[in-house]
C-alpha cells in the first residue's frame, strides 16, 4: 500500500496526542518533525522515533511530503502555512488558528490560491459522544424539532496563583483566553449539531486577577432553525468528574419529542417524552484525549485526502465558526445581541 508521507512541526503539551495518533492510521507514514527547541524536541525523538529538524523549510525539502500537520502556536500559523502551501503540501493546522480574524482569512485564501486542501484541527465535534447525538438527532429520536442545547463546563485548570503552569503556561498571556482557546471548541460543535448561527449574546468575566484573558463567561447563541444554544463555562470551578478534560462538561440537548443527556464520564441517556430515562449504549474510551477525538480528526483528514471530498472543518467552514467567534467578543464588549446574518 502506497503510503501518504507526513512531517509534523512542533513539540508542545498538545503534539503527543497527534503524534501518537498518526502512528495508528496505517495509510500514513510520518517520516519527520521540526522543532526549534531541540532539547525540547528530544522527548518526542525518544518516544516516537522520529528524526527532527530545526528549521521546517530543511525539512519540506529533504522530506517532500505529501502533507504537514502544524502543531505550534497560533502567531506562527500564517507563516509556515503559506511555506507549505507554496510547495504544493496539504496541510492541516492546530487550532486556534490565528491570533486575528484578517490572519485568518489570509491562511484559507493562500492555501486557495495555491490549491492545496486545508484542514483546521478542530476535534470536538469529532468526539464519539457529539458524533451519536448528531445521528440520534438526524434519525429524528427526540423529535422534527430541536429546541435547545445547554453545556455545562467547569474545568478547574486555572485557580490560584500557578493557574495553567504544569501544562500550558502560555495561557496566562492570552489576552483572549476562554473564547478564543475553548468557547471555539463548542463553537464549532454547536454548528456541528444544531447548524449556522444567527445571533449572539454574550457575557465574560476574568475570575482569577493573575491571568490576562478571560476565564468565565455565558454565551447564549441562536439558530438559524429557531433553537437556542447555552454555553456556561468557566475555567477556575471544578468538576465533580475524575477527568474533567474527557467530556470537558455536561450537555443536555432538547427537542420536540425528549432529550439526550451527556454526562462528563462520556454516559449518553435518551428521554422521550412521556417515558423513561434510557442509557444509549455506543463505544467511547478514554484514550489519548477527550475519546480520542484526536486520531477520529486525523482519520476524517486523512479518508478525505484519499476520496476527495470535503473536510468538514475546511478553512471556509471554519471561518464561519470564527465569525462566530468574534461576535462573542464584541457582544461581550458592547453588551449588546451581534446578528451575524
Amino acid at each position: 500500500m502506497q503510503k501518504l508521507k507526513g512531517v509534523c512541526i512542533g513539540a508542545g503539551y498538545f503534539s503527543y496526542f497527534q503524534y501518537e495518533a498518526w502512528q495508528r492510521i496505517p495509510e500514513v507514514a510520518i517520516t519527520a518533525f521540526s522543532n526549534r527547541d531541540q532539547a525540547r524536541a528530544q522527548s518526542i525523538k525518544d518516544r516516537f522515533g522520529l528524526p527532527c529538524y530545526g528549521d521546517y523549510r530543511e525539512m519540506f525539502d529533504r522530506e517532500s511530503p505529501d502533507f504537514v500537520d502544524v502543531i505550534t502556536p497560533p502567531p506562527s500559523h500564517q507563516t509556515i502555512c503559506a511555506e507549505a502551501a507554496s510547495r504544493g503540501i496539504h496541510i492541516i493546522c492546530q487550532k486556534p488558528l490565528a491570533p486575528s480574524m484578517a490572519e485568518a482569512r489570509a491562511i484559507v485564501a493562500n492555501a486557495d490560491q495555491a490549491g492545496v486542501r486545508f484542514m483546521v484541527h478542530e476535534n470536538f465535534r469529532f468526539q464519539p459522544w457529539h458524533r451519536e447525538i448528531k445521528r440520534r438527532l438526524e434519525a429524528g429520536e427526540i423529535g422534527d424539532r430541536l429546541f435547545s442545547l445547554f453545556f455545562r463546563c467547569r474545568m478547574g485548570d486555572g485557580w490560584g496563583e500557578n493557574a495553567y503552569i504544569p501544562r500550558q503556561p502560555y495561557f496566562r498571556d492570552y489576552p483572549r483566553l476562554l473564547v478564543y482557546e475553548t468557547g471555539v471548541h463548542f463553537i464549532d460543535s454547536f454548528r456541528y449539531l444544531a447548524g449556522e448561527i444567527t445571533r449572539v449574546s454574550a457575557w465574560l468575566r476574568r475570575l482569577n486577577p493573575v491571568i490576562k484573558g478571560e476565564d468565565a463567561g455565558l454565551l447564549v447563541l441562536e439558530f438559524a432553525n429557531g433553537a437556542l444554544g447555552q454555553w456556561d463555562a468557566n475555567r477556575y470551578n471544578e468538576s465533580v468528574y475524575a477527568n474533567p478534560r474527557y467530556t470537558f462538561g455536561d450537555f443536555l440537548v432538547e427537542g420536540s419529542s425528549g432529550s439526550i443527556r451527556l454526562n462528563g464520564d462520556g454516559r449518553l441517556s435518551l428521554q422521550a417524552l412521556g417515558g423513561k430515562e434510557k442509557e444509549i449504549a455506543y463505544h467511547h474510551e478514554d484514550r489519548n484525549f477527550a475519546g480520542d477525538c484526536c486520531y477520529y480528526t486525523q482519520r476524517h483528514f486523512v479518508d478525505r485526502l484519499l476520496d476527495g471530498a470535503p473536510f468538514e472543518t475546511n478553512g471556509h467552514e471554519y471561518l464561519k465558526t470564527l465569525a462566530v467567534q468574534e461576535a462573542v467578543y464584541q457582544a461581550a464588549a458592547t453588551g449588546l445581541p451581534v446578528d451575524l446574518c
